[in-house]
């Protein structure tokens, strides 16, 4: 048996070695059935798996799965805008500690980042009265807590970063609900998942999103969510 490295994924036959239950798992219920399933689109499950690897901090398994995302239609600009847009989500450094493994995918299959402009030349059209309603309840119930915290929401996040225009708005709310679920951030998800679903996402490909979920991020993590992705569910009915 060879050691496995730190910075990569191990070998599956480093894991059968090892732990041989796991290595079935991982060929039967995850690679043969989860990712296989018709809820979700490939590309899909790219961002998800991606975006949960960023949120955790688990470095060994982004080459991989950028490499997979880059072979299942997530562009080199839309990575660079999931790294981007988990700085502020799941902290600076996750975002830091993701650029060199992109950089080595990218750089094995010969491709770059589309130059991506620091400031779009366009951003997207922003919901003036939806963001005017959001910005205005933040100010009311943490104002005068932290201001600071209210000015850079309303001005970096909501009227900046949701509005480049290199990752669609559907796909950066799933970014953002993976990142919400892989740090158990439940309080945070009820927005965002509603978010999502305005922006797109159907209530198939969430439930579905959840079951992938549970693989990367963990049962608990899932389970404690559960019960908010219920209520947005039923008050999208009524």
């Amino acid at each position: 048996m060879s050691i496995p490295s730190l910075t990569s994924l191990p070998s599956m036959d480093d894991v059968a070695a090892v732990a041989p239950a796991l290595a079935a798992y991982t060929a039967e219920a995850l690679d043969a059935d989860v990712w296989t399933r018709p809820g979700l689109s490939v590309r899909d499950r790219c961002i998800v798996t991606v975006s949960v690897l960023i949120a955790k901090a688990q470095l060994p398994g982004l080459p991989h799965y950028f490499a997979k995302a880059l072979d299942s239609g997530v562009t080199p600009s839309e990575l660079s805008e999931i790294i981007t847009h988990l700085a502020f989500y799941t902290g600076w450094m996750n975002a830091y500690a993701a650029v060199a493994p992109l950089a080595a995918s990218l750089a094995e299959r010969g491709m770059s980042p589309m130059p991506l402009p620091a400031t779009p030349s366009r951003l997207l059209p922003l919901d003036e009265e939806t963001e005017a309603r959001r910005a205005a309840m933040v100010e009311q119930n943490l104002g005068d807590v932290a201001p600071g915290v209210v000015r850079y929401t309303t001005e970096l996040i909501f009227r900046d970063l949701w509005l480049r225009p290199d990752l669609a708005p559907r796909d950066r709310s799933l970014v953002t609900v993976c990142a919400l679920t892989a740090t158990a951030q439940v309080a945070q998800i009820s927005f965002h998942l509603d978010r999502a679903m305005d922006n797109g996402l159907t209530r198939a490909e969430a439930s579905e999103v959840f079951t992938h979920l549970a693989f990367y991020t963990g049962w608990p993590a899932v389970m404690s969510a559960l019960p908010v992705v219920k209520d947005v569910f039923a008050s999208r009915r009524k």
